[in-house]
C-alpha cells in the first residue's frame, strides 16, 4: 500500500551549502539519507516530497555546520499481509519467479503459481503448466496476494512472498477465463432454477383447475 508519511529529523547543513536555499539543501540531505531505505514501521521509503525546516539552526563547538529540526513528507510503500496487488513478472528462476510490486520484487514460488505440474524454462523466460497449458512469462502483468512480509529493522532489503493459488488471481488472461467459466456456471444454475419454477407453476395451475372443476360439479 502506498501512502504519504510525515517524519521528523535533524539535518546538518554543511558550510559548502550555506549559499544554497535552506529548504533545498535540507531536502537533498534527506534524499541521500532516506530514499531507498527500508524501515520496519514504514516499509520502503521511495521519495522525499517536501520539507519544512526551522530557519534558526544550532551550532556545535568544533563543527562548522548548522543543525536544523525538519518535518518532511515521504512517499512510502508498506506491503500488507493478504493485500491484493498487481505486479510485473521480471525474472524466471528454477524455483519460481520474481514479480515487481511497487519499488521492490516479491517472490512467487512455483508451488504458489497454481495447482498443476509446472516447469521453468529460464532460457525462454517462461513458466509452463503441464495440464492447463497456461503460461507466465517475463513482462506478464499478474494479480496476486501478499502472503509473507519480512522487513528487518533499519534494513536495506525486505522479503515478500506472494501467491496466485486462489480464485481470480494470476495472469490477466487466466482471470478472464475464470470469470467466463464462473459466469457460465451462474447462467446454468439460473436456467435450472427457471425450469424448476416453471414446472412448479404448471403443477399449481393444474391443481387450481382441478379444484375449480370439482366446485363446479
Amino acid at each position: 500500500m502506498f501512502s504519504v508519511s510525515t517524519l521528523e529529523d535533524i539535518v546538518r547543513i554543511p558550510p559548502n551549502l550555506f549559499g544554497t536555499s535552506l529548504n533545498k539543501a535540507a531536502i537533498n540531505i534527506l534524499k541521500s539519507k532516506y530514499e531507498s531505505m527500508v524501515k520496519s514501521d514504514l516499509g520502503y521509503i521511495i521519495m522525499i516530497l517536501d520539507a519544512d525546516v526551522e530557519p534558526m539552526g544550532k551550532l556545535i563547538a568544533g563543527d562548522g555546520g548548522t543543525f536544523h529540526r525538519v518535518t518532511f513528507d515521504a512517499l512510502t510503500f508498506f506491503p500488507k499481509l493478504q493485500e491484493i496487488i498487481y505486479g510485473e513478472l521480471v525474472d524466471i528462476t528454477d524455483f519460481g519467479a520474481f514479480v515487481r510490486i511497487g519499488p521492490t520484487d516479491a517472490l512467487l514460488h512455483l508451488s504458489q503459481v497454481m495447482d498443476d505440474y509446472l516447469k521453468s524454462n529460464i532460457a525462454s523466460g517462461v513458466i509452463l503448466a503441464n495440464q492447463s497449458g497456461r503460461t507466465l512469462k517475463i513482462g506478464s502483468t499478474i494479480r496476486t496476494r501478499i502472503t509473507a512480509v519480512s522487513l528487518g529493522k533499519a534494513s536495506t532489503m525486505g522479503k515478500i512472498g506472494i501467491t496466485c493459488r486462489q480464485p481470480f488471481l494470476g495472469a490477466e488472461e487466466w482471470i478472464q477465463e475464470d470469470l467466463k467459466k464462473a459466469s457460465g456456471v451462474d447462467e446454468g444454475e439460473e436456467k435450472v432454477e427457471a425450469k424448476k419454477e416453471k414446472k412448479e407453476e404448471k403443477v399449481e395451475a393444474k391443481k387450481e383447475k382441478k379444484e375449480e372443476k370439482v366446485e363446479a360439479e
